[in-house]
């Protein structure tokens, strides 16, 4: 009997309209946990690197973590896996809601999808019938409303499914998987499932999830309960209150509109918005979200409501989450209400809310500059705001000047020239980032957006507080109870950290305070990707219930695989590895780790060199960011040296670059 998982996979071809239920090898687990960690696995073994985003050979893997559907509060994410036709490399997109637990009910730990259908379907996943059907009814339709349309012709109504909208059958590449309470955005997955001709995936079980040793793990979520409502009770001194709560940012929750916009840079990520905010727009802002939000709501299993359901006159209700609340306010300089309503809109065509946004703001910059033209804009209105809907809507339709935008920012920049390429500002691996610069460099936010993978920083960013307390007082009190750290160092590092100015920067925190913080940070957040955990309640809130020390109790307990701290670092550093792998296999390199050149006022460049060269023998990988064969080897990753070797990435002594490294595709 399998533990946790399921043990079985839905193999889908496409193209023939075949599907299979597969067994899977419970050695898999041990040695990649599930969700991201065997998905990568599956990329390496299965999609060559000269295969591209939009190939029939190309996969999309929905992947519920080795926890979902278990008792494990706020274990709830599909990990969604694919090539990404924006960065050409791998994409890994989380989603909330309901939707993994569902699958595994049905009894199945992930669905692959392979080749192209020559007509649009979904796919219907009912316990042990599964079926392809027609969806021509559902071409142009929203995601929500594809939704509610499959529940209503199914007679489902607790069905779960995953869609997308216009913009994924168009292939827009910021394309997003919508699922209502949450959506799978970046690096265009949207796009791919759509090329493949498959609208939604809807999803029932009635099965159930077997542990290894359920007692025991009760009592490990009866302890995250406790200290989940110990926390809430007792917030953290000193720390803003989109974090004093356990949960992703509480921003459906509280009004930090001032802060945000006077602390980063958004839109298309140039202006700093210090002479925007007033008096007037804070309570305008505060009773828009007020009377707009009908109600906090959460995912499954889970007692942190981080997301919100927005109504208004005119538009349907739908849910907003985190960040996306500004995005499209700041990307417009307007009010908050314009930011709701149009997002709305924007999520039933099914859009990236990071991305999309920055990419209509770099659209109206160019032809503010006159790098595009009013031919190209030919029918954009006067006014600000019906500007935005108009691209949005062209964007989605890839109807004129949105054909070209559609492909984000960095591509459309190459297409159009005349400069264009000086206007995407917020590009990192060929991918829009959040929305959002900061003021001054951070060598550890430098790290994070440099070798980051998930073209996520919120994916990267958490357990280590994002500045320095003021007073040493402060600082030995929130370390007092910190026994999520992984090490007592940790501690030693924010006694130690005293606020400095943008001068001293270079000088503190230590390059090797950073190495370790970042790796930390990063560690967290892939084990969540592969249990499929909400990082609301593991790797980006300070003090949360779930963390090194008790991880590997769940999974032994739940899973019945013999996990300690150590096996779990080493699995967690296994499969980020491997997803390094399969991007250097598809040509990324160290020129491609570099935040944009106005990512912050001043640029310290021999302290980045120095970060970068530290951070990479810290990995273990080498000057050009190639994971050496030492380090490989000691992760039991023998066919990934070995097939770096074959194909001229490594030489045969270690670690080694080759004259003549692979230029970027």
């Amino acid at each position: 009997m399998r533990y946790a998982e399921t043990g079985f996979n839905l193999e889908i071809d496409l193209s023939r309209g075949n599907i299979e239920k597969v067994q899977t090898d419970p050695r898999l687990t041990e040695l990649y946990l599930g969700g991201l960690g065997t998905n990568a696995k599956m990329l390496w073994d299965r999609v060559p690197p000269d295969v591209e985003p939009f190939s029939p050979e190309n996969l999309l893997i929905f992947s519920a973590g080795l926890l979902c559907g278990t008792p494990a509060t706020g274990c709830n994410r599909t990990i969604v896996s694919t090539i990404s036709p924006q960065t050409l490399l791998m994409a890994f997109s989380m989603m909330g809601g309901f939707w993994a637990p569902e699958l595994k009910y049905a009894g199945y730990d992930k669905v692959i999808l392979r080749g192209k259908s020559p007509d649009l379907v979904y796919l219907w996943i009912h316990n042990d019938k599964v079926e392809l059907r027609d969806a021509s009814h559902l071409r142009g339709k929203g995601a929500g409303e594809t939704a509610e349309l499959i529940r209503k012709e199914l007679k489902e109504p607790q069905a779960q499914v995953a869609a997308i909208g216009m913009a994924g059958e168009n292939r827009v590449y910021f394309a997003s998987i919508e699922q209502g309470r949450s959506s799978a955005s970046r690096g265009g997955i949207g796009a791919v499932m759509g090329d493949k001709g498959l609208k939604a995936i809807a999803v029932r079980g009635t099965k159930d999830v077997n542990l290894a040793r359920p007692a025991e793990f009760m009592e490990l979520c009866s302890e995250v309960l406790k200290y989940i409502k110990y926390r809430n009770e007792n917030p953290i001194p000193g720390v803003m209150p989109i974090l004093a709560g356990l949960g992703s940012p509480q921003e459906m929750a509280v009004h930090d509109e001032k802060w945000h916009t006077e602390n980063f840079m958004w839109g298309n990520s140039r202006l700093r918005r210090k002479d925007f905010w007033n008096k007037d727009i804070a309570q305008n802002w505060a009773e828009t979200l007020d009377k707009m939000r009908t109600r906090l709501i959460s995912c499954y299993n889970c007692p942190m409501k981080c997301g919100a359901t927005i109504s208004a006159p005119g538009i349907p209700t739908y849910m907003m989450k985190c960040f996306s609340k500004l995005t499209y306010t700041m990307a417009a300089m307007s009010d908050l209400e314009f930011g709701l309503r149009i997002a709305q809109q924007a999520t039933e065509y099914g859009v990236d809310g990071f991305s999309a946004p920055q990419v209509m703001a770099f659209g109206l910059e160019l032809h503010e500059a006159g790098i595009l033209t009013d031919q190209d804009m030919a029918g954009l209105p006067t006014g600000n705001e019906e500007k935005f809907y108009w691209l949005l809507d062209r964007i989605v339709r890839r109807e004129g000047i949105g054909d070209v935008l559609a492909n984000g920012t960095y591509w459309a920049a190459k297409q159009i020239g005349k400069g264009a390429d000086a206007f995407a500002h917020n590009n990192i691996k060929k991918h829009e980032q959040l929305p959002l610069k900061l003021s001054m460099l951070n060598p550890i936010y430098f790290l994070m957006y440099a070798t980051g993978e998930k073209i996520n920083i919120t994916q990267i960013e958490g357990q280590f507080p994002q500045a320095p307390f003021v007073t040493r007082e402060e600082r030995e009190e929130f370390v007092k109870d910190w026994f999520q750290v992984p090490d007592e160092k940790f501690k030693q590092y924010l006694l130690d950290w005293e606020p400095r100015g943008e001068k001293s920067m270079p000088f503190y925190p230590t390059v090797q305070m950073c190495c370790d913080i970042v790796d930390w940070q990063e560690k967290m957040h892939y084990i969540d990707d592969g249990l499929g955990m909400c990082a609301g309640l593991s790797s980006f809130p300070l003090k949360p219930p779930y963390h090194i020390h008790n991880y590997p109790k769940f999974i032994s307990a739940g899973a019945g695989i013999d996990m300690d701290e150590a096996r779990l670092t080493q699995a967690a550093k296994r499969y980020r590895t491997l997803v390094r792998a399969i991007n250097i296999r598809r040509g990324m390199r160290r020129k491609d780790e570099k935040p944009p050149e106005n990512h912050w006022k001043k640029r310290f460049p021999e302290l980045e060199k120095e970060l970068l060269d530290t951070y990479y023998k810290f990995k273990g990988w080498n000057n050009d960011g190639i994971p050496t064969q030492e380090s490989l080897h000691e992760l039991g990753l023998d066919y990934v040296s070995e097939d770096f070797v074959k194909r001229g990435i490594l030489t045969e002594q270690a670690g080694e670059l080759p004259q003549g490294a692979p230029a970027e595709r």
